[in-house]
């Protein structure tokens, strides 16, 4: 056994059917990797096997552990889901609509005349008006009307709700009441979970606040259990290194802000891949970035521009809006567990179903029926016969069949057209969402490099190399823990905004500075009490603004220092090029506001460095193994396999090529060059540049 030195850091990512994880050893600067099942019903379960397999794997004790990363799904599928606890809304007398009403917008890829609002998660008769109004200057127009306010404490003690969001009209300038409410209901339910607006989003635009705040209190009885159960478990096993979890943002939280802030873990999973990307870029010196995480039900992307991943103040979660801040990630239906079947009109459609881990694919033997992306995969004999280190062995035979039996019969052609048929469409299906990322909002890719990760990222990463026309792809060293080990490179980090409108022409510098200090007191405070050394604390400001007259805000950075008329007008230059960079244009004699102002605080962690490969002694490495691999209609081709770990800084081959691996396998199709760098990343390019 280890001699106790507080050595090791784990990370740990709980995915839909796979649990990614990474325990660093600091002294001798290396990692242990791999991957353990999922338990969807308990993961707390999934948790714990994975931190006991990971002491396993270097035979360390659990007072070697000085730190515990954790990536998390359970406010992700709650909300996905709508599997949140009993929740009620407390708005203003005359907002009780606020949620049905919505937006008077549909998605952009919907049909306009068959979309259907998406359910509520909280229905009208869970929503409560309490007598009260605070006009949009701040003030009060009208008091707590308390007679009115115990009646509707009734209704929530006879409704036996489990929590209750509290969204009031202009709290986000006068939170008074919201506290009063807040106070009063802590003190007669203690049990209960309850969000205030004015903590979780102190923004205008009551619909999105409310949405966000229900977000927050329906997941809270959910994440607060959880982890209360990481936290009594690690005790039990003898780990006190402190544990930190995964925000949507790109930073890391501690357990107890987690439990009142589970929203904030909408996205915990695929950020920490696209924060692994941007430290592998960083390390590769590699600035722009397109990063697809495609795992066993979707594919995740994301872009990293000057090194630094893209932070949107929103997203849409089942076509609801979470307005806080996140990694920019578009989702979408796509992975290695993605169910292929043939339409109405005879043609293949792939996902956005998935056998997902339970039963997943037929190749798996544990009762899947469908064929999917994988069983394609498989039969084209792009896939081993055995994966995690023959752990988990594939029936081949019974994948063939069954895209047979769904795919090739109905449309009267062999098995391998049919699977080259599968992959075809699921490459394209990325391949518009990954356009949908970069030509949409004018942004070039053959001046980005396209990481490829997650189970399923390596084996399509080259073709959609391809389709997309990136300059280069880069494939992790691990490419199927790529989460798991983001976390490692990961900070901890808060977002604080609050709208405080500054009319143009009216600019008042004196609020301006006001608001910023007080922004900064909560993040220095938030950030004291996680014990950050002050030294590792950094803050950032940031603006919403636009045209007057313009119903959406872009977001700019905000310069340091006293605010003046000069670094003012700075901050309207940046919002005039960012717009032009955006659209096209813009109208510098055009009056412009600031809506929000935005506080990101920073705490600086020590980040565990990515151990180096030894340099090989020539660029050329005799190949493992020969597997039958079908590319294309030409039928089968004999293609030399590789084993990753075998693989050292300064070996290259030319395609086809196939380097099999515990968490993946890598695809490297004809015409395409792949070289092994210093870190252990495959970097692949076309042969002709």
């Amino acid at each position: 056994m280890a001699n106790s030195r507080n050595q090791f850091a784990i990370a740990v990512d709980i995915g839909g059917t796979f649990t990614d994880v990474v325990i660093a050893d600091r002294d001798k600067n290396c990692f242990f990797v791999t991957k353990t099942g999922s338990t969807p019903l308990n993961p707390a379960d999934g948790f714990f096997n994975a931190v006991e397999s990971a002491l396993k794997l270097c035979d360390a004790s659990p007072m070697d552990v000085n730190i515990v990363f954790h990536g998390s799904t359970v406010a992700t599928n709650a909300i996905l889901e709508s599997k949140g606890a009993k929740t009620a809304l407390l708005t203003t007398k005359g907002f009780r609509h606020v949620l049905d009403i919505g937006r008077a917008e549909i998605p952009r890829e919907a049909n306009l005349y068959g979309w259907v609002k998406p359910k509520r998660p909280v229905q009208p008769r869970d929503v409560f008006e309490v007598d009260e109004r605070v006009r949009s200057d701040g003030s009060v127009a009208k008091p707590i009307n308390k007679n009115q306010l115990e009646k509707i404490v009734k209704k929530i003690a006879d409704g036996k709700y489990e929590a209750v969001a509290i969204s009031l009209l202009h709290s986000y300038l006068n939170a008074d009441h919201e506290k009063q409410i807040y106070n009063l209901l802590a003190e007669r339910f203690p049990n209960l979970e309850i969000s205030i607006s004015s903590d979780v989003l102190p923004v205008f635009r009551e619909y999105e606040r409310s949405m966000a705040t229900i977000m927050n209190a329906m997941v809270q009885p959910l994440v607060g259990k959880y982890i209360r159960q990481l936290e009594d478990g690690l005790a039990e096993k003898r780990i006190k290194a402190p544990l930190f979890i995964m925000k949507s943002n790109g930073g890391v939280f501690s357990p107890q802000e987690a439990a009142r802030s589970g929203a904030h873990m909408a996205l915990s999973g695929p950020a920490a891949g696209t924060n692994g990307a941007a430290n592998l870029g960083h390390l590769c010196k590699i600035e722009d970035i397109i990063t697809i995480d495609i795992g066993g039900t979707s594919a995740d992307i994301s872009l990293i521009r000057g090194g630094k991943a893209e932070i949107a103040n929103g997203t849409k979660i089942n076509d609801l809006p979470l307005s806080l801040a996140v990694t920019d990630i578009h989702t979408i239906g796509a992975g290695g567990g993605s169910i292929a079947r043939i339409s109405d009109n005879g043609a293949i459609m792939v996902g956005p179903k998935s056998a997902g881990a339970d039963p997943g694919p037929v190749a798996y033997g544990k009762g899947g029926i469908y064929p999917t992306v994988t069983d394609a995969n498989l039969v084209l004999g792009r896939l081993p016969e055995k994966l995690l280190d023959g752990a988990l062995r594939l029936d081949s035979k019974a994948a063939s069949f069954a895209i047979k039996k769904y795919i090739a019969d109905p449309l009267g052609t062999t098995v391998e057209a049919a699977a080259i048929g599968i992959l075809a469409i699921v490459n394209e299906t990325m391949n518009n969402a990954l356009k949908l990322m970069t030509v949409e909002r004018g942004l070039d890719p053959k001046n980005y490099t396209l990481i490829a990760f997650g189970g399923a990222g390596p084996v399509h990463g080259g073709q959609l190399m391809r389709l997309l026309r990136t300059e280069k792809l880069l494939i992790p060293r691990y490419p199927g823990i790529l989460c798991a080990t983001g976390l490692l490179s990961t900070d901890l980090r808060y977002d604080f905004a609050i709208t405080r409108v500054q009319r143009a022409g009216q600019y008042n510098k004196k609020e301006i500075s006001e608001t910023f200090n007080s922004l900064s007191d909560i993040a220095k405070a938030k950030l004291k009490r996680d014990k950050i050394d002050p030294a590792q604390c950094h803050l950032k400001r940031g603006a919403d603004v636009r045209y007057a007259g313009q119903g959406t805000e872009l977001s700019i950075s905000f310069s340091d220092g006293a605010i003046t008329s000069v670094s003012i007008e700075r901050a309207v230059a940046e919002f005039h090029r960012i717009h032009k960079e955006l659209y096209n244009f813009s109208d510098e004699t055009a009056p412009v506001e600031f809506v929000n102002f935005r506080i990101t605080a920073i705490g600086a962690m020590n980040h565990i460095p990515q151990p180096k490969l030894p340099q090989s002694r020539g660029v050329d490495i005799p190949a493992t193994d020969y597997r039958q691999v079908v590319f294309d209609m030409n039928g089968p081709q004999r293609t030399p396999v590789w084993r990753r770990e075998d693989l050292l800084n300064g070996h290259q081959f030319v395609g086809p090529a196939i380097i099999d691996q515990l968490d993946t396998t890598s695809i490297i199709y004809s015409g395409q060059r792949a070289k092994v760098d210093e870190w252990g990343n495959i970097l692949v390019s076309e042969v002709m540049q």
